[in-house]
């Protein structure tokens, strides 16, 4: 049945577009830190705009899962430590405050990539939307692996090592982190930073082995899609 002139129009409205592809929004904020995040600097108007970038993101995840009220309310509650983290209001701080603010901060980032991958994989009859939903998963992962990284390293300060030939620092940044993660997520390395500490090595093997097999189900979920379409 076609749609009525009513229905078509509602779907054509600008309110439609932008709450019919949350997924999509979220992905090019997530995709669009990953290339601002090397010119974000550490003070100025860069810095600024790339902790306003990280609070959209971060709410932007909240409407991701607005499925219901009890999820939302659960990842308003959770998004407070994560927009505190992104911030870095408590970067000159020392003690256990900003170990457990990190940590509230990666419960966040795990709980949003568990609610979209149900919701992703969950659905019979996976869309365009679906599909950008699936890629969020993937750059969710690098970042929440990448604040696990930065945890470890509050915890064991020399849990990781930058070789100085290959590095502008010795110690490691937020960005070297993000970058870690995603060459040990895609498995191209990164070059230049060692994990040191039994624990660091324990957590890249997880990442890469995690990496491999989201890819292995997502693409076996796709299969699957496609050939009930050719039998149906």
């Amino acid at each position: 049945m076609s749609d009525t002139p009513s229905t078509a129009s509602a779907h054509a409205s600008p309110a439609y577009t932008i709450t019919g592809h949350k997924f999509l929004l979220l992905f090019l904020f997530l995709l669009a830190t990953l290339i601002y995040y090397p010119y974000a600097g550490t003070s100025g108007a860069g810095f600024y705009i790339f902790r306003l970038l990280g609070a959209v993101i971060i709410l932007l995840s909240v409407y991701a899962v607005s499925f219901r009220r009890s999820l939302v309310l659960l990842a308003l509650v959770l998004a407070i430590p994560a927009i505190v983290e992104r911030s870095q209001i408590l970067r000159d701080y020392t003690g256990a405050l900003p170990i457990v603010n990190s940590a509230l901060s990666l419960v966040f980032d795990v709980y949003i990539v568990v609610v979209i991958f149900r919701r992703v994989f969950g659905n019979d009859r996976p869309n365009a939307e679906t599909i950008f939903g699936a890629l969020c998963i993937y750059l969710l992962l690098g970042f929440s692996f990448a604040s696990m990284y930065s945890l470890l390293s509050m915890v064991q300060p020399h849990a990781f090592y930058l070789n100085p030939a290959t590095n502008l620092r010795t110690i490691p940044s937020r960005f070297d982190f993000i970058y870690y993660s995603f060459g040990s997520m895609t498995a191209l390395g990164a070059s230049g930073i060692t994990p040191v500490s039994d624990q660091a090595r324990s957590l890249s093997i997880i990442e890469a082995i995690s990496g491999v097999l989201y890819l292995a189900v997502l693409i076996s979920r796709l299969m699957g899609t496609y050939r009930q379409r050719l039998n149906g």
